[in-house]
């Protein structure tokens, strides 16, 4: 496994962001519906005008917060290109590319790939098991890793193999939800988003073992409540619609910045989906 230098250091999912890949919605479309979110939009579509906007809100919200922010070329055969979550994770110093598993985002990781080229970073190429960074969510030495449509119990045990100092635990839940990352996020060291009605009940009893629980509805989960992202300091950013969500978040001490981001999550991603971190520290 190729160790990298301190361009990139991940642990988990809320220590202090300090450096993130983004790529602009250019592009965006729903050309072939692959989620629940995208079902109920594909008629409406995307109206790239304001998802250009909302994306430069949420960038320049990044970069107040001093979040070094990189921007991926985007390309127009690759319609999905915001989500840059999915085309690979930051786990210790390492940066693993992912193995798209869809037709329309085959091709993204190697604008990624490219980028990590020119900015003389290595990186480790997952092949051979299908493997999507929406379905990665790192706790320290746990790493939790969604079963679905997008990500197989190969990919699975071929990271078990490569992480034997890690606890990788492979996660099922219903696949109409496309990603662990829209039904469940860890938030801090005892505290997790979830949508109940995506696992089963050894799921949930075995999560309760391990984090207090914040439950999120059926309604917020469409508007994608779960899928936060933390930027350190018991910060995050959600969108103002999830009213529930964001009043929890609150309760629980954090401070919540919010972000209309309500055109881009027409496709069934927010800002766990829209981020690629590649370095946060303590």
């Amino acid at each position: 496994m190729t160790i990298l230098n301190h361009k990139t250091y991940c642990q988990s999912e809320y220590d202090e962001l300090q450096r993130v890949i983004l790529c602009q919605p250019q592009y965006m479309s729903i050309r072939e519906v692959i989620n629940e979110t995208q079902e109920h939009f594909k008629n409406e579509g995307i109206h790239i005008e304001i998802a250009l906007k909302q994306h430069h809100e949420l960038v320049e919200t990044l970069q107040k917060y001093n979040i070094d922010v990189t921007l991926l070329p985007y390309h127009k055969k690759y319609p999905e290109q915001v989500f840059t979550r999915d085309i690979g994770f930051t786990l210790g110093q390492t940066i693993f590319v992912a193995e798209m598993a869809s037709d329309v985002r085959k091709g993204e990781q190697d604008v990624l790939k490219q980028w990590l080229e020119d900015e003389e970073i290595s990186y480790y190429n997952l092949v051979d098991h299908l493997i999507e960074g929406g379905d990665v969510i790192i706790d320290q030495k746990t790493i939790y890793i969604g079963l679905s449509n997008r990500t197989n119990i190969g990919a699975v045990r071929h990271l078990q193999s490569l992480l034997t100092q890690f606890e990788v635990i492979p996660v099922p839940f219903t696949e109409k939800y496309l990603h662990l990352d829209c039904v469940f996020n860890v938030i801090s060291e005892n505290l997790a988003l979830i949508f109940i009605d995506a696992f089963s009940e050894k799921e949930i009893n075995f999560f309760r073992s391990r984090y207090e629980l914040i439950e999120v509805s059926k309604k917020e989960q469409f508007t994608l409540g779960t899928n936060v992202l933390v930027i350190g300091n018991r910060t995050v950013l959600s969108q103002p619609i999830n009213l529930g969500v964001n009043k929890e978040l609150r309760n629980h001490g954090f401070d919540v910045v919010e972000v209309d981001i309500s055109e881009i999550i027409k496709s069934g991603g927010s800002f766990r989906c829209c981020t690629l971190p590649i370095l946060r520290g303590k």
